[in-house]
This record gives structure tokens, C-alpha cells and sequence, in this order.
């Protein structure tokens, strides 16, 4: 396939691209009044954001999307960038503190900070975000879009298929926020002892649904049959495929994420009450 016909999309959302545009322009004047201010952006942070963003549109955006919903394993594939790999390298850039730089003060201070402070927020973010029910959602939502029938559904309607990857790649950032977030548990952040626990903790539901799938004698998604494969591959060997990806991937990101927990967690322990927020 030609370069620039591949990265054209299959189908264009609109809210995609004005998500990725909004964000993309935020980061970016945020690098630059960071850089007038002679506190510059690590480049480590800027190639970590833009790649993961990046990533993300080109696996929501581009001719990947068509092949994610006529492959069982590139959908697997997608969700795997959507869930895990995007949005680990998004936080680890730890975007709101540069995409803050670009936000007028008085609306930044009149308005955003305001608003995200308010009960209406705070009370269900917390709660979503709670150290218990944050790994059920985030192992939850792979169990109920890979139910067969909710999985039919969704790939053979356009706002169930949209709903489906919003909310994959929203629980993914919020999950992975509250594990990789930089503040030590004295400056507000979560326990890094809680944080191994819940790394860990996610790691047996995604093995066994992998597992369940890519050893499955029967075909589990018959979806993709009606659509039609992009490839003349057997229908068992799509889906085993599928399933190493939700097995094996999926495990290698939550046990890199916990080394980079362990990291910080040591770092804090050698530091003490000295240690950096991570909020500049």
C-alpha cells in the first residue's frame, strides 16, 4: 500500500483529528513558552508525548483502522497501542504540566483549575480512580468489548465501534496516570507500594483472557467472517493471533510499567522529603 494512501483514513472522525489537533497545538506552545522561560522540555518528554500521540492517531486514523475491523489480531493490535502503549508514553511525558504553559492564566485560573476542583468533578474522578475499582475498570472494559456479542455489535456499528475506542483509550490514560503519576504518596500521589499491587493485579485477567482466546477451538468472533478478512488468513489462526496479543503484549506493559514504579519508588525512598513532584 502507498505511504500516503495508508495514512489517509478509512473512516474520518471528525473528533479524532480535532482531539489529536487540540492536544498536538496545546503541547507544542507549551514547549515553546517553556523554552522562552529557559525551563525547557526534556527532549526524553517531547519524543515520549509525540510518539505515543502519534501512534494513537495513526492506529485510529489511518488505513490500520480498516485492517483492525477485517483482523481480529490487528484489532488486537489496536487496542493494544489504544490501551497500554499510547497512553503510557503520553503520561510518562506528564503533558498537563506543559500543555498548562499554553493556557491563558486567567482562563487557566478563572475556569479550568476551578472547574476540575469542583465536587462534580472530583467526587467521581476519585472514584473511578479509587486504588480498587480503577483495576477492575481497566481490565472490565477489555472483558466487555471481547464479550462476542457485544464485540459484534460494536464492530458493525459506527457509534458503538467509536464508543468502544474512546473509552479503551480514556480508561487507558486514567489508569495509567494514577500508576506512573510522579508525586510521591507525601505530595499527593498513590502509594508506590499500592501502585505495584494494582500493576501486578491486572496482569492475571489479561492472561487468561488471551489465553482463553488464542486457545479456544472455536471461532469466538464470527464478525469478522461477515465483514470479510483483509487477508486470507484462517479464521482460528486470526484469532489465537489475537489472543498471544492480549496475553503477551499486554503482560510486557504492565511489567514495564512497574520497573519504571520501582524506579520512582526508589528514587523517592533516596530523596525523602526532598523529592521532585514532577509538576514542573
Amino acid at each position: 500500500m502507498e505511504p500516503i494512501r495508508f495514512l489517509s483514513p478509512y473512516d474520518f472522525y471528525p473528533t479524532v483529528l480535532a482531539v489529536t489537533l487540540l492536544v498536538g497545538i496545546l503541547f507544542g506552545r507549551g514547549q515553546g513558552a517553556a523554552r522562552r522561560a529557559g525551563e525547557p522540555v526534556g527532549w526524553w518528554r517531547g519524543l515520549s508525548f509525540w510518539l505515543g500521540l502519534g501512534l494513537t492517531y495513526t492506529v485510529l486514523q489511518t488505513q490500520l483502522d480498516y485492517l483492525a475491523q477485517h483482523m481480529f489480531w490487528v484489532h488486537r493490535g489496536q487496542h493494544l497501542v489504544l490501551h497500554h502503549l499510547g497512553p503510557i508514553l503520553m503520561v510518562l511525558a506528564l503533558p498537563h504540566t506543559v500543555m498548562a504553559r499554553a493556557v491563558p492564566g486567567r482562563l487557566l485560573d478563572g475556569w479550568l483549575r476551578p472547574l476540575w476542583h469542583h465536587p462534580a468533578v472530583q467526587i467521581p474522578y476519585r472514584l473511578i480512580q479509587h486504588p480498587v475499582v480503577a483495576p477492575l475498570l481497566f481490565v472490565g472494559i477489555i472483558y466487555f468489548w471481547l464479550i462476542p456479542s457485544v464485540h459484534f455489535a460494536a464492530m458493525l456499528s459506527v457509534p458503538y465501534y467509536n464508543a468502544m475506542n474512546w473509552s479503551v483509550l480514556v480508561e487507558g490514560l486514567l489508569f495509567w496516570w494514577l500508576i506512573l503519576d510522579p508525586r510521591s504518596p507525601t505530595n499527593g500521589g498513590l502509594g508506590f507500594g499500592v501502585r505495584m499491587i494494582m500493576v501486578w493485579g491486572v496482569m492475571p485477567p489479561q492472561i487468561l483472557l488471551g489465553a482463553y482466546i488464542g486457545l479456544s477451538k472455536e471461532v469466538l468472533f464470527e464478525v469478522y467472517d461477515i465483514c470479510g478478512r483483509a487477508w486470507p488468513l484462517p479464521p482460528l489462526v486470526d484469532q489465537q493471533l489475537g489472543g498471544l496479543l492480549t496475553w503477551i503484549p499486554a503482560s510486557m506493559m504492565s511489567v514495564i510499567a512497574a520497573l519504571i514504579v520501582l524506579r520512582m519508588w526508589l528514587r523517592h525512598s533516596d530523596t525523602g522529603p526532598a523529592a521532585q513532584t514532577g509538576t514542573g
